[in-house]
């Protein structure tokens, strides 16, 4: 048996065009899911599920553009899942925002209020909308992309890890809530990962030599080095782990830099 394999599977991934929600896409097509690309832009999904359908066979995946911070679209993102492969078993909600680097003093209410509602109010929101169908089913994962940032303080992104804090939480209430129908809740907690989004602080240098110098592995993640750790949670693999948050730092949290 591969424990790995995820044929069968409808994945449904939120930013998932680019960066770490396109590996994680990817990877599971790669494991024999089913795969829903989804971000703001059309073009960008459309490009991306072209993509994984020429290497895996057309009907692998289904591009739909949506924003994470309408709730509407996040309706159309689900009822079309369903209406293109007649379920949901798997739901990575990994699209999220950060529109502002620097103190927590220095932050205004608009920002603030969009980091909490697109990190967490749209996987509350997101879960909502597909948990009733695999508590149904009897079965299913569902994996929020956190952050490290969760974990730590920071003078510079502050908000942004109470938003991957709040996340970790939410999938430890719903790992509970859910438990019982077979339905796992999880989160990745990714390091410093060579994202579009996180750009100003990877090609920041000062920023890069302290959290490459605070890494066990001395260096910072790809997108592609996220991938196992989801495909491990929504596949057989991960079957008896729910209510956890997986951490893929680098050895970062561990590590004094010595």
């Amino acid at each position: 048996m591969n424990l790995f394999d995820m044929s069968g599977e409808v994945a449904l991934i939120t930013g998932s065009s680019r960066g770490i929600g396109k590996a994680i896409a990817e990877a599971m097509a790669e494991q024999g899911a089913k795969v829903v690309i989804s971000s703001r832009k059309q073009d960008a999904c459309d490009a991306t599920a072209a993509a994984i359908n020429a290497k895996h066979g057309r009907g692998t995946a289904i591009a739909v553009a949506a924003n994470i911070s309408s709730k509407e679209d996040l309706q159309n993102l689900v009822a079309e899942t369903r209406r293109a492969f007649g379920k949901i078993t798997t739901l990575v909600c990994n699209a999220a925002s950060n529109p502002y680097y620097g103190p927590g003093l220095g932050i205004a209410d608009e920002q603030f209020r969009k980091i909490m509602d697109n990190n967490i109010l749209s996987n509350h929101w997101l879960i909502s909308m597909v948990a009733p169908e695999l508590i149904a089913q009897g079965g299913g994962a569902i994996t929020i992309i956190s952050s490290i940032g969760g974990l730590k303080g920071s003078p510079i992104i502050g908000a942004y890890c109470i938003s991957k804090a709040a996340d970790m939480q939410m999938a430890r209430n719903f790992a509970v809530e859910f438990g019982e129908s077979g339905v796992r809740v999880n989160c990745i907690a990714p390091g410093l990962i060579r994202t579009e989004m996180a750009r100003a602080l990877w090609e920041n240098p000062e920023t890069l030599k302290r959290s490459t110098a605070a890494a066990c592995l001395k260096r910072i993640g790809e997108p592609h080095e996220i991938a196992g750790a989801a495909v491990f949670l929504a596949s057989k693999a991960g079957a008896f782990t729910t209510g956890q948050t997986i951490v893929c730092d680098g050895g970062a949290t561990i590590s004094g830099g010595a």
